[in-house]
């Protein structure tokens, strides 16, 4: 894109020029699209990065100050979207059923429907999802779940112990 091009589509996208935001959407959108995909989070769609993308640059077009090219201005934009979004997932890690293994699945599956005990093969299964789960906690929340399973421990040693007189 040369250099008076943008300008002149800057200026009439911050007049409200929609067919000239459309044409700047067009023009940056296989650039921010490569971007994306070099710097993409685990969890978020390509789609939607690129979406979050050009809102913060319309947000900010009035920012641009045409010392440097567009493109460079808003692909430095879009790769700090892009480590800024892989850093919030860090802060709050997901875990999807595609993590996990087949036998994992098929046990939460399970769980999901009956109300039953597991049967022992599933048993198994099931306290390997838990570790699988509990390790990607991080260590004041696993310290938490650790204190709290002893607390339910002695709550069930109460109501046994009651039960039993």
């Amino acid at each position: 894109m040369d250099d008076s091009d943008a300008s002149a589509l800057v200026e009439a996208a911050l007049q409200h020029d929609d067919e000239a935001a459309r044409a700047l959407v067009r023009q940056l959108y296989p650039m921010v699209a490569k971007i994306v995909r070099a710097h993409r989070p685990r969890r978020t769609a390509e789609e939607d990065l690129c979406q979050m993308i050009f809102i913060k640059v319309f947000q900010k077009l009035s920012q641009f100050s045409g010392k440097v090219p567009l493109e460079h201005w808003v692909s430095r934009i879009a790769v700090n979207t892009c480590l800024n979004q892989i850093e919030s997932e860090k802060v709050r890690p997901e875990l999807r059923h595609g993590d996990l293994s087949e036998e994992e699945l098929a046990v939460v599956e399970n769980l999901a429907t009956s109300s039953g005990e597991l049967p022992p093969d599933q048993r198994f299964a099931s306290r390997q999802l838990v570790e699988h789960l509990l390790t990607a906690l991080k260590p004041l929340i696993k310290v938490r779940a650790f204190r709290a399973r002893q607390k339910m421990k002695q709550q069930l040693a109460k109501i046994s112990a009651k039960e039993k007189q």
